[in-house]
Parts: C-alpha cells; structure tokens; sequence
C-alpha cells in the first residue's frame, strides 16, 4: 500500500513555524505581515477560498483585510483598490481572487500588482524569475507539491516526472520547479497523443487537470509517487456504485464528495506515495502562500 502523504499535517507544520517567525518579527522588528484580499463578485468558490485564507491569517498572527467588490465592478475601481494596498506599508502581500468577471481584463489587473508584493507569483516578472532560478515569489500549489515531497524526503533529482495540465498557474510552474530540481520533465496537455505512455514512464506523476478518474491503475508505473491536484465535486446522481460505497457518508451527509484526478481506488495500491483528495495538495495552497507573505514582510525588514 501507498504511504499516503498528508497535506493537512505538513502545512500545520508550516503554519506553526510561521507563527513563531512572526512572534520574532514583531518582536524584534515591530512588524506585522499582512496580506491584503481583492474579491470581485460573488463566486461561490472564491468566498470559500477568501475565507480560508483569512482564517489561515489569523492562526498565524497576520494582518488580513480583505475588499470585497461587487460583480459589476469596473477594471478601474479594481485597479484604483489595488493601486491602495500597494501603497501600505502593513500590506505586505496583495492578490487578486480569480476568476475575475468576464469584463475585466485579467492579465491587466495581474500585471497592475507589484512584482513585490505578487504573493500568488503570477506576475510575468516572478515567473521570468521562477525560470531563471532567481529569487522570488513562486506560485503557492506548485510549490507546496515541491514542499511536501521535500518534507517527505521524496527523491526528485534524477527521476523522470510527468505533469498533467500546462495552466499557467499550476501546470507550467509545477513542471519548471520540478527541472529546478534536476528531475526529467515531460509535460502533458489535451493535445497529448498517447497520454498513458507518458504516465507510465514516470517515477513521479504529477496531475492537474480537473478530470476526476482520468489517471487510472494501469497507466501508473509500479512504485510511482502520485501527486493528485485535482478537485472535483461529484454528486450522488453522477456518482457509479464503486464511488457511492467508498464515500457513503460524504453521500449521506452532504449528498457530494470531493475526489481528484487520479482513480484512487485503482492507483494507490501501484504507487510508493499518494496525496489523497481533500487533504492532500489542497491545504498546502494556503500554507505556501503565507509562506510567501512572511517572505515579502521580511524582505520589507530587511531581513533575508
């Protein structure tokens, strides 16, 4: 059976070390960190995620504020918001909470955050970074996949990884951090001929594409270690039987479930180590981008 990898106790770890380095920052410093939140509409999914981050704020000690736009919102009351935080000094990080109404340009209001104070790392300066293996801020899911396996003392150097899905947010990042590490990169997409040879060749699998059950048993290597960032809601009425038996009480008390990519009940007993869906990548988001708000608020007290 596959060692199962668990996000929520690796960011708790993170966020404890955290905690203790603010203590010392105001303590020494009189600094703060603190993140500031554009939310633009009423996204179900992106309250949920502002929310997560807020609360992840305040177990660790941080400023949190957040400026919740309404849906009709013009690009310019967006950018003149953004043009605020980055006026603070107790802002240390400021992000933009995707997706964005359709009349809103998203790369300008992405372009319009300071390199500086780009927590999320989506800022075209952070990714030229990120390539060219110069400090700065890396997205949060990429790097808290690299973090876990780290934490996990998961070899990477070497080995030949696989990623699934070339977003700019996860997939792209993911894979450079990967060859960042000396591991052999090749990277997937929809246009992939022969999805499962590529899949079959990895020591490392990497997933993010938001296809539940799109890596099954027979296209993972013996042995693999299988990261699984996918996140998709099934219902009871979508869900086949083998699903509805293996999550009943999810079934019963919410009447949906979340699963990944990865078939887990088929690619776990292959694999040497597996991130579950929920509690697997997803917690590290969070953990990663207070890691990267820390960063910001140290570099602004000079501290390296």
């Amino acid at each position: 059976m596959a060692k199962l990898i668990s996000g929520v106790k690796i960011s708790s770890d993170i966020k404890n070390e955290i905690k203790e380095e603010v203590k010392e920052l105001i303590r020494v410093k009189g600094i703060r960190p603190g993140l500031g939140v554009i939310l633009v509409g009423e996204d179900p999914a992106s309250r949920v995620y502002v929310a997560n981050k807020e609360k992840g704020c305040a177990e660790v000690g941080f400023l949190s504020e957040t400026a919740r736009m309404p849906a009709d919102a013009t690009e310019e009351q967006v950018l003149k918001q953004i043009n605020l935080y980055q006026k603070r000094e107790d802002i240390h990080g400021l992000l933009v909470q995707l997706p964005l109404p359709s009349h809103i340009n998203k790369d300008k209001i992405l372009h319009a955050i300071s390199p500086d104070k780009d927590v999320d790392g989506f800022h075209p300066v952070n990714i030229g970074k990120l390539v060219a293996q110069q400090e700065g801020f890396v997205p949060a899911t990429p790097a808290g996949v690299i973090e876990m396996m780290k934490r996990e003392e998961i070899k990477i150097k070497g080995k030949n990884a696989t990623m699934v899905g070339h977003s700019e947010i996860v997939g792209k990042p993911c894979a450079l951090l990967l060859l960042n590490e000396w591991a052999t990169v090749t990277v997937c997409h929809i246009e992939t001929r022969d999805l499962k040879y590529h899949t079959r060749n990895a020591d490392i699998l990497v997933v993010a594409v938001g296809k539940p059950k799109l890596i099954s048993g027979d296209m993972v290597k013996e042995g693999a270690v299988v990261i699984d960032i996918g996140i998709n809601r099934i219902t009871a009425d979508k869900a086949d039987e083998k699903l509805l038996e293996w999550r009943k009480d999810d079934f019963d008390k919410k009447g949906a479930t979340l699963v990944g990519d990865v078939d887990f009940q088929e690619v776990e007993p292959r694999a040497s180590a597996i991130t579950p869906v929920p509690g697997g990548v997803g917690p590290m988001t969070i953990a990663m981008l207070l890691k990267n708000t820390l960063q910001s608020a140290k570099r602004f007290a000079d501290i390296r």
